[in-house]
């Protein structure tokens, strides 16, 4: 199905897409570049690892305009012997294409510019020590083509929970995190409790990813319980309490073919016959608690 892509200016000059078939943009306004950046890449350490190790794995859950891919490729460039090996899900290439016809990709260098141009169009490129594959399809079914504990850092972009629940149910999250190095990491923008429950009743440690153009922070997992990531913190226990709350419950799929609205109403349905407090009936009880352990606690 074609979505009607609306352009979007952000703060650092890059643009993005906002999507009428999603309701929701790309990226945030403070800047589509940035956040690649600082919410991917930084937390991610792949630029340290990078210099311990002779290969970097990547995995891009939904590859959208490139950006979180070629931010790595560009932090990654002074290390002209490192051999590293990207794989994109997406289900479609039209964000992809609109972008580079309308040369959103040319605030990345010429080479990263090149070889995501020819995986646009080859959907596979190797030059010199890179290779790019991109799975074009619903991602919970090519996500069985990525080898299993494979990733030095997953990039976890979907659209959010409310408006494309199907690919953060706990069913597909566990098919991502088996996809995941011990020592690796798995990165996304959203600190919603049915996402955090989910990555952590699977046995993942999580941090909070320092928020950029919002006030909500992104989260950060591993199967390590690693020393605090850069631009991290741990979660307070306010943020963990919050996951034992009905607002906790995970989207499931079992069959991993569930459309949004079947995936909602599941949810919906779990939560209303839980015995679990609500988080509101819980923030009422312990405000408190929750003003002494505010969600923004320092990060690193």
């Amino acid at each position: 199905m074609l979505d009607r892509l609306t352009v979007c200016a952000t703060g650092d000059g890059s643009f993005s897409f906002h999507s009428a078939l999603f309701g929701e943009s790309f990226h945030s306004t403070c800047g589509a570049k940035a956040e690649a950046i600082l919410k991917f890449i930084v937390p991610s350490g792949i630029v340290r690892k990078a210099m311990t190790q002779p290969a970097i794995h990547l995995l891009d859950v939904c590859f959208g305009l490139s950006y979180n891919t070629a931010a790595a490729l560009d932090s990654l460039a002074h290390l002209p012997d490192l051999s590293i090996e990207v794989i994109g899900l997406e289900n479609n290439l039209q964000s992809l294409e609109t972008a580079i016809q309308a040369n959103f990709l040319n605030i990345w260098s010429e080479r990263t510019q090149t070889l995501i141009k020819e995986l646009c169009r080859h959907q596979r490129v190797t030059a010199d020590q890179i290779t790019l594959q991109l799975l074009v399809a619903d991602a919970r079914q090519t996500i069985a083509q990525v080898p299993d504990q494979w990733a030095d850092a997953i990039f976890f972009d979907p659209f959010s929970p409310r408006v494309c629940p199907q690919l953060w149910t706990i069913d597909f999250c566990r098919l991502v995190a088996h996809k995941l190095k011990p020592d690796g990491y798995l990165i996304t923008y959203s600190c919603a409790s049915a996402v955090r429950s989910a990555w952590h009743s699977l046995g993942l440690h999580l941090w909070a990813v320092q928020p950029l153009g919002r006030k909500s922070p992104g989260t950060i997992a591993s199967w390590l319980n690693h020393p605090v990531p850069d631009r991290c913190r741990p979660l307070t226990p306010h943020e963990l309490a919050i996951l034992q709350t009905k607002a906790g419950i995970p989207y499931r799929d079992p069959s991993l073919a569930g459309s949004s609205r079947e995936i909602r109403q599941r949810r919906e349905q779990e939560q209303a016959q839980s015995q679990r407090q609500s988080s509101s009936q819980w923030l009422k009880q312990n405000l408190h608690r929750a003003k002494a352990s505010p969600p923004d606690g320092k990060f690193s």
